[in-house]
């Protein structure tokens, strides 16, 4: 950038032409150079030192305090700094106040660590800059994409090499599609089935032309609706929204004391829906989770699935977190009849361990997605073998070019063994909380997710004599003590659980503790500080009270 000095002496950074060519398309001088590969280096060859030293290491800072550091809303006509100052900016100023997710005791959120080349991919990806909605922005990238996509379909349908063969690389075909998360695969899904459903009849030319309204009178019904489990994720009542159904319809299916969706209940409710005396309904889909977000569990995927080809309805798996389970010979039985689902959501972002973002929606039948097929004259032309064609999404990101060079470099056992370390070490840690009196398991590990709770000796003997009314103010002291010594430990800084509400039926909604194990250094020993750090917090906060 071009200096000059202004009239107290100062130097200012101006924009012209030449500086701006200058800096578009290398360093704009030594020191720059040398800030780059200062921190560059570290990150790129030492990812989790780099994290461990600069990230989440400063004191407690309110969010209060925090965002008052930023409320500047003007942009600067001229440059403020030079790219080494911003540079040293963000890791002095900003990565110390973010979370270091990379940590082996942050074991409360669905974000963990990632491999350290996936930086690497990371940055090839961002400095190609190839846009898959088109061939003309990416060219081999799509042949690449359907590639990747044909693989992972693979693991969930286990076709015959003929089916690949056929559909891998057919402009006509499509296996699935590469979306931001697992909230756009998951709109999707419902996107399909929802125009499969209403799709074209004599004198109407189907939902997505003519809307639910016109779709609703041609079909003779007053509303339709999806059924989920309980504990679905609230994605899915955004698509009710979307889509237009309205989320009121996104209906929640009662679950079971394994918090699996319950098949007695989900039969009834399709035979009230479909014979009840209320408005004409229909049922675009049922969704069966293969991971809840909350407890991990997977619902019974193959009895949903027999369900749904008995009337008819369209079966959606969401496998947002558990789909990577398949790659692990040993629980990917955990996951079965996710292959019998009409279409599967994966995120890549979650257990393929791949930096955000990354959802995916995966259909069996190669055809399905035409019901959602969009073209123009300058883009997606009809026969062309851009994946935009059938999306929900324009430009994105090549994150396919991200996975199928993880999947060389890790190896379906590489990635299993990732899976059974997080599901073995959740079953370890279920083991140390049931040992130590002052907690209680709430829901076991399936998968690598459990929910627990701080729950005192002496207020167990209360509560085992208690009527409600009395459990009600037991519940609401226990409630009150998980949430105070959730927020002191991860104020603390040092380790991190996250907390979350369950819905008891008939009882009050109680607090509890929710782990999930995916992060490879995450060992028993973590595992016992963390909960040695509860214990000390409970003690100190609540009985020093006391005494």
């Amino acid at each position: 950038m071009l200096k000059k000095q202004n009239f107290k002496g100062k130097t200012e950074l101006v924009a012209n032409w030449d500086t701006l060519q200058r800096i578009f398309i290398r360093p704009e001088n030594e020191e720059v150079r040398a800030t780059l590969v200062k921190y560059m280096e570290q990150i790129l060859f030492g990812l989790h030192d780099f994290l461990m030293k600069n990230v989440g290491i400063t004191e407690e800072a309110s969010l209060k305090e925090l965002s008052d550091r930023f409320r500047d809303s003007r942009i600067n006509r001229n440059p403020s700094k030079k790219l080494a100052d911003v540079i040293k900016g963000i890791i002095e100023n900003i990565a110390p106040h973010a979370v270091n997710v990379a940590s082996p005791y942050f074991i409360g959120h669905m974000t963990s660590a990632i491999p350290f080349f996936m930086v690497h991919l990371q940055t090839i990806v961002a400095a190609l800059n190839q846009n898959p909605v088109k061939l003309e922005t990416s060219k081999v990238v799509s042949i690449l994409e359907r590639q990747v996509l044909a693989k992972i379909h693979r693991i969930i349908y286990d076709k015959n090499d003929v089916f690949y063969e056929e559909h891998i690389q057919r402009p006509g075909s499509t296996l699935g599609s590469f979306v931001e998360d697992g909230t756009l695969a998951n709109l999707t899904a419902i996107w399909v089935a929802r125009n499969i459903f209403f799709k074209p009849l004599s004198g109407f030319a189907g939902v997505e032309k003519e809307g639910l309204a016109v779709a609703y009178q041609a079909y003779d019904i007053e509303r339709c609706v999806v059924l989920v489990s309980q504990l679905a994720h609230y994605s899915l009542r955004k698509s009710g929204g979307v889509l237009g159904i309205g989320n009121e319809n996104i209906l929640p299916v009662d679950v079971d004391s394994s918090n699996r969706m319950n098949m007695g209940k989900l039969q009834t409710a399709i035979r009230n829906l479909q014979k009840g005396p209320g408005p004409k309904t229909r049922i675009l889909a049922v969704v069966g989770i293969a991971g809840t977000t909350e407890t991990g569990t997977v619902d019974p995927l193959p009895e949903i699935a027999e369900i749904c080809a008995e009337n008819g309805i369209h079966f959606h798996a969401d496998a947002a977190w558990g789909g990577p389970v398949l790659l692990s010979k040993k629980y990917r039985s955990l996951l079965s009849g996710t292959e019998q689902a009409d279409s599967v959501t994966i995120d890549g972002h979650k257990q393929f361990y791949m930096p955000m973002s990354c959802g995916m929606i995966y259909f069996k039948d190669p055809h399905i997605m035409d019901t959602v097929a969009y073209h123009a004259a300058y883009i997606n032309r009809p026969g062309s073998v851009d994946l935009g064609i059938r999306s929900l999404v324009g430009s994105r990101a090549a994150m396919s070019l991200i996975l199928g060079s993880a999947l060389e470099i890790m190896g379906a056992r590489g990635y299993a063994l990732l899976i059974d370390h997080g599901i073995e070490t959740a079953h370890a840690f279920a083991e140390e909380i049931e040992a130590r009196p002052l907690f209680e398991l709430v829901t076991s590990p399936q998968l690598n997710i459990l929910t627990y709770r701080i729950f005192p000796e002496d207020i167990k003997r209360e509560w085992n004599k208690a009527d409600c009314q009395k459990k009600k103010t037991l519940l609401a002291g226990l409630n009150n003590i998980n949430i105070t010594v959730q927020r002191l430990q991860r104020e603390a800084g040092k380790s991190f659980v996250s907390r979350t509400t369950l819905k008891r039926r008939g009882c009050e909604d109680m607090v509890v503790l929710r782990v999930v194990i995916m992060n490879p250094m995450t060992t028993i020993d973590i595992i016992g500080e963390i909960l040695d750090e509860q214990e000390d917090i409970y003690h100190r906060q609540f009985m020093c009270a006391q005494g």
